[in-house]
């Protein structure tokens, strides 16, 4: 009902501007990139012309590793990434309150390539702080609405026929801070507790049939984790039965993180993270929700009339541009290509449109394959900036036919005393001296 309320068809291009702008991508972004590269080298001319007179001493001088011996291959430890990557790293936001045992760290999204985030690099978030369980000792227990209550293990579970499936997980809170008007100054801030990969495991459903479930009385499952806080959830059986919710040990092609809760987690696509309850140790299946503290207390929507909207999980079709986004600097006019993420928690995302003048004429931007449902997906776009104060927006829209709000729109729907579920289009303003930041438009 949501997206049906907050659509704006007004805003977008009709049909023939659609395919007016993708004949422009075939035909002409080769003489786009040609002139953009030219207009940058003219502003640039006297730097050039020196360099040719005296040479390169990036290429005239032989730097150290074309003369030497390199370093071994590595034996005794865990390979890192290039010590000029050290920056690049999951951060504490300076928006929320510090403590001496942070919760949440943020992924760094404007460092990222493509839709897979290194597992080094995933956000975080934690209820109770992080464990490394003995996998040896762990178990996961199934009961409720069954014939056979069992006990699986480690072992007995990665036995079975397993599957592979990249994904998204986004935190229900994440741009949650943006509801206050709060402009934290970068993208991994804004929207860092996002992330995707590849997860391996078992559908829950084939464990659950292997007990003997009950499937017509059976329309949920209650998930509990291990740790110290019992995270709690219920999740509907209709996600379960369509073989979509993994019980998952194997992540990015090795085993998951502790911190992203080794040895097993479960993997609900579409749904907030909380639902990807971290060491899984016990499903139940029941014929109701739970209403288990985490909630009814806890991620669930204040609406303006004072009642609480709950079980509002999907997170609906959303994007942020990447780059050039807060925190970074344009060096020099000419040709950039603005890139970001898309998702949606409903399907595969269907066409991302980019706006650089805030929101006022949106172009179709080219989405990166693969596009596949409830996973990231990268777009860009071609543009060439002038010097000119410039306002950046992207737009997606699913294959559902939503479409991304503005920030007015949802707040006409949800008010201003939310914290979860905050999907609204996100506006970078690039200054005349290349500086771009956070702005919030009314």
């Amino acid at each position: 009902m949501l997206g049906r309320l907050i659509r704006a068809p007004e805003n977008f291009i009709d049909g023939a501007g659609v395919r007016t702008v993708f004949a422009e991508a075939r035909n002409g972004r080769r003489d786009f990139l040609r002139g953009a590269f030219a207009a940058a080298a003219s502003a640039a001319a006297t730097t050039a012309i020196a360099q040719q007179r005296e040479g390169d001493p990036a290429i005239l001088e032989l730097p150290e590793h074309s003369k030497g011996l390199g370093k071994p291959v590595v034996t005794d430890g865990y390979g890192k990434p290039s010590q000029y990557e050290r920056n690049v790293q999951r951060r504490r936001s300076p928006g929320l309150t510090q403590t001496a045992q942070a919760s949440v760290s943020f992924a760094p999204l404007q460092s990222l390539f493509g839709i897979v985030t290194p597992s080094g690099l995933h956000f975080e978030r934690h209820h109770q702080g992080w464990w490394d369980v003995d996998p040896s000792k762990h178990r996961l227990m199934l009961n409720g609405l069954l014939k056979t209550p069992m006990v699986f293990t480690m072992d007995d579970i990665m036995r079975l026929p397993s599957v592979s499936r990249f994904h998204f997980i986004e935190c229900g809170a994440n741009t949650g801070m943006e509801w206050g008007n709060v402009a934290v100054p970068t993208c991994q801030y804004t929207h860092g507790m996002l992330s995707c990969s590849e997860f391996t495991g078992v559908p829950l459903i084939t464990l659950l049939e292997m007990a003997g479930a009950d499937l017509k009385q059976g329309r949920f499952v209650l998930a509990e984790g291990a740790d110290g806080s019992s995270m709690t959830r219920t999740i509907p059986m209709s996600l379960v039965k369509s073989g979509e919710v993994l019980v998952a040990y194997g992540q990015n092609g090795e085993m998951l993180r502790p911190e992203n809760g080794y040895p097993l987690r479960l993997v609900v696509p579409g749904v907030q993270g909380v639902s990807w309850v971290k060491y899984l140790r016990r499903i139940e299946l029941g014929d109701q929700p739970w209403a288990t503290k985490d909630e009814v207390i806890h991620y669930v929507d204040l609406m303006p009339d004072g009642t609480h909207r709950q079980y509002t999980s999907i997170q609906e079709c959303k994007s942020v541009v990447t780059t050039p986004s807060g925190g970074q600097v344009l060096l020099d006019k000419g040709h950039y290509t603005i890139t970001g993420l898309a998702w949606s928690g409903r399907g595969k995302v269907k066409r991302v449109d980019v706006s650089v003048d805030g929101g006022r004429n949106w172009r179709t931007a080219r989405l990166q394959d693969p596009v596949m449902s409830k996973c990231l997906t990268r777009f860009s776009l071609d543009w060439a900036w002038d010097g000119k104060p410039a306002i950046i927006q992207s737009r997606a829209i699913d294959e559902t036919g939503y479409v991304q709000p503005l920030k007015r729109q949802l707040r006409e729907v949800r008010g201003t005393r939310s914290i979860y579920h905050n999907n609204a289009i996100q506006s970078w303003l690039v200054q005349e001296s290349g500086e771009v930041g956070n702005v919030h438009l009314a």
